[in-house]
């Protein structure tokens, strides 16, 4: 197999952990194969850049003689926000030749000043949403997951959201024996898939303001498998179903239903995800009633089955043993 090249692009204002985190992940896949990736970072002039955070990152080189990656990712932070023409040029002229172009945290911005995303869709961190949406209204945003895929590329969320697309990156080139081994090692989990929300339920509504209503929503996530009609969830909040449902919406962006819903929903892919409790009892547990229940509610929303969903994002767990084991611990890659 032909090693494939990534170029990691560096600016003044980055994030650093939007460059260091994917750059962990195929640097370790270079440690288990090391003709997977040849890895290289430059900046416009071959400078050093201060990242936001005011670390200091030297570059292996400058972008004129980088040549052309098979990877190039641009990473995020308030470095994108007034980025120099001389870069946006650069990504415009040299990022159509990449066979993947890769976007972490608001590098999204760059590449859309470029015109790279126009007619696709793509994410950024949530706080930078609007503002892409907005300034650049040929790009399909979508704000909810925490990466994204169009043909040739690839956008991410912020900060670790990175280390999930390198992840997937490096499952697609080299299987997901040697990209489950990184995820191990960077004590990370290699089953968080794109489609994942960038917050939980409870993150992604607002919390309401009033005591009683707040409450119900504790009280939903924490029993899932309970009776969550409105008329119940009501009478838990002392209001009548129909001033609740006019306050919970008001107060949360959303309906109960959909609350509801979502946390049940959630609820359901952390036992596939943690546990190896039959679909039938997951689907008890979380309130569906029935597998059949369960399933539908996971097409609706993942366009996937529970079993095809554990299938693909389970985490396999090593059987402990009783007496302490003899052999030699795993070394770092």
């Amino acid at each position: 197999m032909p090693q494939r090249s990534l170029l990691i692009v560096v600016f003044d204002g980055l994030q650093s952990l939007d460059v260091t985190g994917p750059l962990e992940v195929f640097a370790g896949a270079c440690r288990i194969d090391p003709d997977a990736y040849t890895l290289r970072t430059a900046s416009l002039d071959g400078s050093a850049v201060r990242t936001s955070s005011g670390l200091t990152l030297v570059p292996d080189g400058a972008l004129a003689d980088a040549g052309d990656p098979h990877t190039l990712l641009v990473p995020g932070g308030q470095g994108t926000r007034e980025p120099d023409p001389r870069l946006t040029g650069w990504l415009r002229e040299h990022a159509p030749r990449a066979e993947r172009i890769v976007s972490v945290c608001s590098g999204a911005l760059l590449l859309a000043g470029a015109g790279l995303l126009d007619g696709h869709r793509a994410t950024t961190h949530w706080s930078v949403c609007d503002h892409l949406a907005r300034t650049y209204p040929a790009v399909e945003v979508d704000p909810e997951p925490i990466f994204v895929r169009d043909g040739k590329l690839a956008t991410s969320a912020g900060v670790t959201a990175g280390i999930d697309l390198a992840l997937a990156l490096v499952e697609e080139d080299l299987g997901r024996d040697i990209a489950l081994t990184i995820a191990r090692h960077l004590v990370v989990f290699l089953r968080r898939p794109g489609n994942q929300a960038q917050f939980s339920v409870q993150l992604a509504a607002q919390t309401a303001r009033r005591d009683p209503l707040r409450d119900v929503q504790q009280w939903i996530s924490e029993h899932p498998g309970g009776d969550l009609s409105v008329e119940n969830l009501a009478d838990r909040a002392r209001l009548s179903p129909r001033h609740f449902a006019r306050a919970f919406r008001a107060e949360t962006g959303t309906t109960p239903g959909r609350y509801v819903e979502r946390v049940r929903l959630e609820h359901a892919r952390r036992l596939l995800e943690d546990t190896a409790d039959p679909v039938a009892a997951i689907s008890r547990t979380c309130g569906y009633g029935t597998p059949e229940a369960m399933r539908r509610a996971f097409l609706k929303a993942l366009a996937t089955a529970p079993a095809e969903y554990r299938r693909r994002f389970h985490a396999p767990t090593a059987p402990r043993s009783a007496t302490p084991s003899a052999a030699s611990p795993p070394q770092p890659l």
